[in-house]
């Protein structure tokens, strides 16, 4: 491992007064908090700053493009016709439930901009868990896609506090009954007047922003309330990993804002964390391209990159594996790639390597975040990624990290316990669950559930997951809430959900029930009742029938392990 200059020593120079990556101590919520001391302070803001950066392409899809001028604009009708023609302010909620479109993104920014606080719902989910997310979050509109639209349909007399659908990309006798048309409303006769602008909404950096449901360990899912604070950190965050991975290479860190925009591949959700706060937010504020995928393909990938002259692409590890391994792979010109940036699941530790010999100088990065830390908390990038390929790197400076034993006191470096994390990223917690929110968030520090040890410099290594729970191509999925379904088949006595190896997604659903005296079901039938109340990613691909009862330990815990090691010993 080659000597470079100490994190700390780094990260005290870049941070330090009146330097360009300035920390300051803020109240948030009562807690003393680490945090950007020259940050955007609300999304408006950010949408606000991005008008300056003119006709510079910002999004394409498909064969359109689209300008960030004409990307403000659009957001700004939709901002302005939120509140003058559905009367929404400040807080109430505005979702949105549709794949990756353009229009996904100027509903995102033109509901930001109008005080909304943008509910950004799973394009995968099934007509029902769509129904249960608008009603628990109590949404006054929604903008959808045509299929999602179709879904939202089926359960609208259930959502009495669900004033209006707005459909986007639908054809003729696409748009449902009582729904409207996403040009009638967001682009009517005379909405590219000169001088669009922004409402006068009076937002704080503290205010609520955006609810993102993850998966729940109690049956239905838990949105995640987070702060305009928690949002705008992420591009100052990213910036200063670029700063931080010079400087470890001995170079000189570029100022914030100074290097040249990329184009980026945009291959994950938006409504997740990581495409929505870390990829759409920070290219917004920096200026950068990004190129929309109707649907990941690694052979499309590979065209679009050498296209668009892509600098950075990823998304979880198996999009990058993918792109290696695809035979096209030498017959692109890929000079265009600066970096591959992953995270969301366990990366291969001979990932970074390939990455490094098969794009030459590009550099491999794996990180750490999630719903609740608002995407970006930890970053491994190049030269540290190399050395230490099994580390997910060491936390931006606005964020602590800490590994803690079952009573939550504090373990020296080197000891496995619960990774726990604190920052201005940090979510305010769970929306209308108190109890949850007391059990997952301590004094500002979130419990991340992972198990995780903590190097002398600071490197973290996430070791095993704390939660019941498996990570399918970067999809998370809370086994007691795949259980709880398969529990109320009339055939299931118990039902036991495991993580099932695989080369590429990381893993798959699984699943182990033993069935009722005198009742029958196949494989194909408990599949099909699982796949008609949730999300298709959730649905087992495997069906082990146990005979007998489950095997639990002395305190009635189903042995997964053992279970594991029983239908699937090679995993």
């Amino acid at each position: 491992m080659s000597a470079k200059r100490p994190v700390a020593d780094i990260d005290a120079e870049l941070t330090a007064p009146g330097g360009p990556f300035e920390i300051e101590q803020v109240d948030i919520r009562g807690v003393p908090t680490r945090a950007w001391k020259h940050a955007p302070a609300t999304l408006a803001d950010i949408l606000r700053r991005s008008r300056g950066y003119g006709e510079r392409t910002f999004l394409v899809y498909e064969a359109e493009q689209l300008s960030f001028e004409d990307h403000f604009r659009a957001a700004a009708r939709v901002a302005n016709g939120l509140r003058d023609r559905f009367g929404v302010r400040r807080g109430d909620r505005v979702a949105i439930a549709m794949r990756n479109y353009p229009e996904w993104s100027e509903a995102f920014w033109g509901a930001s901009a109008a005080g909304a606080v943008v509910v950004l719902l799973n394009a995968w989910w099934t007509a029902e868990e769509l129904r249960y997310g608008l009603a628990d979050s109590g949404c006054r509109v929604v903008f959808a896609d045509a299929e999602r639209a179709r879904r939202i349909a089926a359960h609208r007399a259930d959502l009495p506090d669900l004033e209006a659908v707005v459909v986007a990309r639908a054809g003729a006798g696409d748009i449902p009954a009582g729904m409207l048309d996403w040009p009638a409303v967001v682009d009517p006769p005379g909405a590219d007047a000169p001088g669009s602008d922004l409402p006068a909404v009076e937002v704080d950096t503290d205010d609520d922003a955006t609810i993102l449901y993850t998966s729940g360990t109690t049956g239905h899912p838990k949105g995640v309330l987070g702060t305009h604070r928690n949002i705008c950190t992420n591009p100052i965050s990213a910036q200063y990993v670029a700063a931080r991975a010079a400087a470890r290479a001995g170079a000189e860190p570029p100022a914030p804002g100074s290097a040249p925009p990329g184009a980026y591949l945009l291959s994950v959700p938006l409504f997740h964390a990581t495409g929505c706060h870390s990829l759409l937010v920070g290219h917004v504020y920096n200026g950068g391209k990004m190129v929309m995928m109707h649907r990941w393909d690694p052979g499309r990938a590979l065209e679009l990159i050498e296209r668009e002259r892509i600098t950075a692409f990823g998304g979880v590890p198996t999009m990058a594996l993918q792109v290696l391994d695809h035979p096209d792979f030498g017959k692109r010109d890929l000079s265009s790639v600066r970096s591959v940036r992953y995270g969301g699941a366990p990366a291969p530790p001979d990932l970074a390597r390939r990455i490094n010999e098969q794009f030459n100088s590009s550099q491999g990065m794996n990180g750490y975040g999630m719903t609740e830390t608002s995407a970006l908390a930890t970053m491994n990038a190049g030269g540290d990624y190399l050395d230490r390929p099994d580390s997910v790197g060491v936390p931006v400076p606005v964020v602590e990290a800490k590994v803690v034993d079952p009573g939550g006191r504090d373990l020296p470096p080197g000891q496995v316990g619960e990774l726990w994390m604190k920052g201005p990223n940090v979510v305010k917690g769970y929306w209308n669950q108190p109890e949850a929110t007391a059990e997952t968030f301590t004094d500002g520090w979130v419990h991340t559930g992972d198990v995780a040890r903590i190097d002398a410099e600071g490197f973290v290594y996430i070791v095993d997951r704390a939660k019941d729970m498996l990570i399918r191509g970067g999809e998370n999925v809370y086994c007691v809430e795949v259980e709880g379904v398969l529990h109320a088949h009339p055939a299931v006595a118990e039902a036991a959900v495991i993580g099932i190896p695989h080369p590429t997604l990381g893993e798959e659903v699984g699943a182990v029930v033993t069935l009722l005296p005198g009742r029958d079901a196949t494989q194909q039938e408990l599949q099909h009742f699982v796949a008609a109340r949730l999300a298709a990613f959730k649905v087992p691909v495997q069906v082990w029938f146990h005979p007998g009862g489950l095997p639990r330990n002395p305190g009635g815990k189903v042995l997964k392990r053992e279970l594991r090691q029983q239908v699937c010993p090679s995993g």
